[in-house]
């Protein structure tokens, strides 16, 4: 791997951390703490994320509990997870909130393959944006005369190479992420 690929290695990672993120909170019909990671309640006067106010279990497949540290936020929570809009079913049992996640249809199914596909292309759109900053430094570095135009030819191959890597990676996450989705 050439300096310049080195150099911008730690963007590729961020790009694909980022996108197993951004997916792990689509719904896949099994109960899944990760679909509460972005859930902010507004309690004390300030909005924090419900990881922050709460403890998150499985209780079930298509279960889960949530169980506030402190009593009297239970009913900032359960209003944070209504306003969520998550198309979950949410039962305030008093000390705790469970939530209930109904099967998926298979149109909801093929709606959330939809979305991942989605999120699948920024990623990619991403990863070409990483691509076109390094192919501008090895440009840059053959106009300088710090590079010989050997390097840039196999620079930029080097870097065609990596992209691919790189773009196979994220669609290994995305058919994981679509075989969870669409298994009943």
């Amino acid at each position: 791997m050439n300096k310049h690929i080195q150099a911008k290695q730690v963007e590729f990672d961020k790009v694909i951390d980022f996108f197993k993120k951004d997916i792990s909170n689509l719904r896949t019909g099994r109960a899944n703490p990760t679909i509460l990671d972005n859930i902010q309640v507004e309690a004390y006067g300030a909005r924090t994320l419900l990881a922050g106010l709460a403890s998150i279990s499985v209780l079930e497949a298509r279960s889960l509990v949530i169980t506030p540290w402190d009593k009297n936020t239970i009913k900032d929570v359960e209003r944070a997870l209504v306003m969520a809009n998550l198309g979950l079913s949410i039962i305030n049992e008093g000390d705790k909130i469970r939530i209930v996640i109904s099967p998926l249809t298979e149109e909801n199914r093929r709606e959330l393959v939809k979305k991942l596909n989605e999120k699948m292309e920024t990623a990619r759109i991403s990863l070409r944006q990483v691509r076109d900053e390094i192919k501008e430094i090895i440009e840059t570095a053959f106009k300088n005369k710090e590079d010989s135009e050997d390097d840039k030819f196999r620079f930029i191959k080097e870097l065609d190479e990596e992209i691919s890597k790189q773009n196979s990676r994220i669609k290994e996450i995305r058919d994981k992420k679509e075989e969870e989705i669409m298994t009943i």
